[in-house]
């Protein structure tokens, strides 16, 4: 079960990177599942989750912009792995599987990017705007985000 979290978490990475390690420190940090005793316990310190919610709505406003780029592009795409490595692994965690929650939320960020962008390009296409698109994969990262950190047993 953590193990498909920590995937699923990865996924939401690959869609937007900081709402995935957001939430995840708000669940850390509102002790819906506990990783104090763990190297990740600063997940759950008190400032950690407004920092990367913080991080987030810049990230959710700046992919508005049409100077962004892809999400594919190198920087882009490292950011996406880390970001769901470091939340893939804190789901993990959780349940003392930090190491395979660190690989499976790379994996999800990896399916999460390439997915995500074949999925909003599609979106896009059928609109005949990115804005719309654009939208609803927001919705998606965001709201995918707290089912899954709500799931964590």
């Amino acid at each position: 079960m953590f193990l498909l979290l920590a995937l699923l978490i990865g996924v939401i990475s690959g869609l937007r990177t900081m709402t995935a390690p957001a939430a995840v420190a708000w669940g850390a940090a509102l002790g819906w599942f506990d990783v104090s005793q763990t190297p990740l316990a600063f997940m759950g310190y008190r400032w950690t989750p407004w920092i990367f919610t913080v991080l987030a709505i810049v990230e959710l406003i700046a992919d508005q912009l049409p100077s962004t780029p892809s999400r594919k592009v190198p920087m882009q795409f490292g950011a996406r792995i880390v970001s769901g490595a470091l939340a893939g692994a804190t789901i993990g965690a959780a349940s003392s599987l930090l190491f395979g929650g660190l690989i499976a939320g790379v994996i999800g960020a990896v399916i999460g990017t390439y997915g995500g962008a074949a999925a909003r390009s599609r979106l896009a296409a059928s609109f005949g705007k990115d804005l719309p698109a654009a939208l609803i994969e927001d919705a998606v990262a965001v709201i995918g985000a707290v089912l899954i950190v709500a799931a964590v047993p």
